[in-house]
């Protein structure tokens, strides 16, 4: 009865965790283009000067 009560318990919280993760995954690959397309941009709207898009 008690590993019942266990694998109840821990179903949900691996599937939540597994859907988190698949969400995190996506967020990474959106962020990672976004930043790619920055510097494509930023290198093509700069005429070739190499200017960073950031400032430190």
């Amino acid at each position: 009865m008690a590993v019942l009560i266990l694998v109840l318990h821990f179903a949900p919280i691996s599937g939540g965790a597994g859907f988190a993760i698949q969400i995190l995954w996506w967020v990474t690959f959106v962020v990672a283009v976004l930043w790619l397309l920055g510097f494509v941009f930023r290198s093509a709207g700069s005429g070739g000067s190499g200017g960073c898009w950031y400032r430190w």
